[in-house]
């Protein structure tokens, strides 16, 4: 699939790249990006074709929407797409109070939840200003999930079923954003607020992947019928599918397991008979479901996102992918690419 090729988001009038820049990585999440190597790889992915990109008050607290605003601003705002999210507000403060972890090096903000409808419209308003664009086009309740939230989970997603829906909605109805959508790690999360409530979208982090495919049972049929549109991000499940079986590897944001290790390592022997990368499969897997228009991949390098970009077009031959549902590698109704 060609990275640039432009499809249709759902049910709106948005038309998304089925290759997404993903912002987080220029948040300085883990170790700090430079600001010509942030600016330079969003400069390459526009070049590319690029023309969707997905941003988030939390990534780098502030940092990634500053930079991404930077590196857009000049654009015709009408020649992409970008989403954020609402959740958390940021409060300006002295770098030796603030918590970054897991970021370095962040912007001077700390970071507090708030799922309110005064605190959504903030929230939504803050991040107008921090990007210095005109608009934003699609906006995902962030983190309402038990992976983030934990125990408090059950009273999160109820108040942000209420407040924070009720603004979204508002700012969907003045036509000041043409999406909302809900961005966690758990499909189970996705699927009961689709349920309560008129969503347009979701951004799904690994739970439709080359190792986890258990979202076909209720959650992508519902999508499907509701023609909700599911943008995946953490496809490679972290790390996995992108370096394979190796030593150290990382699954869902620990050390993989030795069930996990296996079965990739069974993956990676189909890749190599098919000649084809382990990266390039679990990218375009993820993209033939028909409820799903786009991979966010988030890079470091101008380099690596090259390699993304390559692997998203890789050609892979059909019997490829009958060769993992023969196996038992891959679920037998999972669509896969023409």
């Amino acid at each position: 699939m060609q990275p640039s090729k432009r499809v249709k988001f759902g049910r709106t009038d948005l038309e998304v790249t089925p290759f997404a820049f993903g912002t987080a990585p220029i948040g300085n999440f883990a170790r700090p990006i430079d600001e010509a190597t942030s600016d330079g790889m969003i400069q390459a992915a526009w070049d590319a074709g690029v023309r969707y990109y997905d941003t988030a008050p939390m990534y780098g607290h502030g940092l990634s929407e500053l930079r991404c605003g930077h590196s857009l601003r000049w654009k015709e705002r009408d020649d992409f797409v970008l989403s954020t999210k609402v959740g958390r507000l940021l409060k300006p403060a002295k770098r030796s109070q603030i918590d970054f972890s897991p970021w370095n090096n962040a912007a001077a903000n700390e970071m507090v939840f708030d799922y309110s409808y005064d605190g959504t419209m903030r929230s939504f308003e803050d991040s107008l200003q921090r990007l210095a664009l005109e608009r934003i086009d699609i906006c995902f309740i962030h983190d309402i999930d038990v992976f983030t939230r934990g125990a408090e989970q059950p009273e999160v997603f109820r108040q942000a079923m209420d407040g924070t829906w009720k603004a979204l909605s508002e700012l969907r109805d003045q036509g000041l954003v043409k999406a909302i959508g809900v961005g966690v790690n758990e499909w189970e999360v996705c699927y009961e607020a689709l349920k309560q409530r008129d969503f347009d979208c979701f951004l799904l982090a690994g739970r439709y992947t080359l190792l986890e495919q258990e979202s076909l049972d209720k959650f992508l049929p519902l999508c499907v019928e509701r023609n909700a549109a599911v943008v995946i991000g953490g496809g490679f499940n972290s790390g996995i599918l992108a370096t394979g079986a190796i030593e150290g590897a990382r699954y869902n944001y620990a050390p993989a397991p030795a069930e996990i290790l296996d079965r990739v390592r069974k993956i990676e022997q189909v890749c190599r008979d098919y000649d084809v990368p382990l990266p390039a499969a679990a990218m375009q897997f993820a993209t033939a479901h028909p409820a799903i228009p786009s991979f966010i991949a988030g890079t470091r390098t101008v380099e690596q996102l090259q390699k993304n970009l390559g692997w998203f077009s890789h050609e892979i031959p059909g019997d490829f992918w009958v060769e993992l549902k023969k196996q038992g590698l891959l679920r037998e109704d999972a669509p896969t690419p023409a």
